[in-house]
């Protein structure tokens, strides 16, 4: 997949200038791709170039004019065409999982750090991921929502967003409670 694939889905919900986009890409996309405001502008380009995407400018009175993008007919086709092929399996690249890998554990500090770092970035993700599950809903319980809205794909992958940062809060705890009690039994090393 590229991140024209990934920007067609996100213009798929609707026109939006790149600051929206980037937006989009940050509450709703990020979960599973991330991107640079300047690789989202550099690419929007190219779909432009490409056909698949047009835009307009948005003439602003108090701030400066913005050009907003919206799919193409060829846009629309190349991504049905995309969701038609075949997924690659995902590959995981983790170099918290490589230091882990090698971990002294008579010197598990650095490990039982980054463990507590990503327990708390993933708590932060996952009130984010809330918050925005709550604006997806506007007060409709999961069930209502699934069979009335247009929006199920991005609520899919939301929710497989908040199951990752679930998994990876219950992992990473694991991780320090299984590090601490063998450091607390290494001898020499408890405190």
């Amino acid at each position: 997949m590229s991140l024209r694939h990934a920007l067609l889905a996100a213009l798929a919900q609707g026109e939006a200038s790149g600051y929206e986009l980037a937006k989009r890409f940050d509450v709703g996309v990020a979960n599973f791709w991330s991107a640079t405001p300047q690789q989202l502008y550099r690419d929007l380009e190219r779909l432009e170039q490409d056909g698949l995407v047009s835009a307009r400018v948005v003439e602003q009175s108090r701030r400066p004019n913005k050009r907003v993008f919206v799919l193409t007919a060829e846009g629309r086709e190349e991504l049905r065409a995309f969701g038609e092929r075949p997924a690659k399996p995902p590959a995981m690249r983790d170099e918290f999982l490589v230091k882990l890998q090698a971990v002294d554990p008579e010197r598990p500090e650095a490990i039982l750090a980054a463990a507590t770092e990503r327990i708390g970035r993933s708590r932060e993700k996952l009130a984010q991921y809330d918050q925005l599950r709550e604006r997806m809903l506007a007060g409709r319980d999961e069930d209502q929502f699934l069979r009335e809205s247009d929006q199920v794909g991005p609520y899919l992958t939301l929710m497989a967003g908040r199951m990752y940062e679930q998994t990876n809060i219950r992992w990473a705890t694991t991780v320090l409670e299984t590090l601490t009690n063998r450091h607390a039994e290494v001898p020499g090393t408890s405190g």
